[in-house]
């Protein structure tokens, strides 16, 4: 609308469309990003707690599983728990092994036949998650054989790889008999 003062003309104008489709996008985005933080506001934090127990179940299970592996006499499954890598470490007594292979040639060797095997049992088994990747195992191990029940002490370091659980480190220790 020209409004008309004496000589010179001067034009108020309304917004452009423009200005108002840019106005109505800003306070969209805001009013949509406010939403979006009230609502996460409202989702509660995932448990500490009920992850512990999720990732010692997982722990457990590798366990429980070569604990079978061993009881069929089946090394090679029971190696299945330990992380398939160079890094892989076994230590016992004053012997340092590295390597998953290594350590598989040390149980074949120890341990060459179902007799030298027995029965394995682990109790006192204690978990501790120490992160979403990691996890240590404090338990107690016995074989049980015709001649004689070998015992000890391990400790175990779990890294969680691709979904599965694998120990990375094993410190076990027998008692004297």
């Amino acid at each position: 609308m020209p409004l008309v003062t004496g000589q010179f003309s001067y034009v108020i104008s309304e917004p452009t469309v423009g200005m108002n489709c840019v106005r109505h996008r800003i306070v969209f985005l805001l009013a949509s990003c406010l939403l979006a933080l009230g609502a996460s506001a409202c989702v509660p934090a995932p448990d500490p707690a009920k992850n512990d127990e999720q990732i010692a179940g997982a722990v457990r299970a590798v366990m429980e599983a070569q604990q079978a592996a061993w009881n069929r006499g089946d090394i090679e499954g029971f190696m299945q728990g330990y992380e398939r890598a160079e890094t892989t470490t076994f230590v016992s007594g004053d012997q340092l092994m590295r390597g998953w292979q290594t350590v598989l040639e040390r149980y074949k060797d120890r341990y060459n036949s179902r007799e030298q095997m027995g029965t394995l049992t682990f109790s006192e088994l204690t978990i501790r998650p120490i992160s979403p990747v990691f996890a240590i195992a404090d338990g107690r191990w016995q074989l049980t054989r015709i001649n004689d029940a070998p015992r000890g002490r391990f400790t175990l370091v779990f890294r969680r790889t691709d979904n599965n659980w694998r120990i990375i480190h094993d410190t076990t220790t027998s008692a004297t008999p």
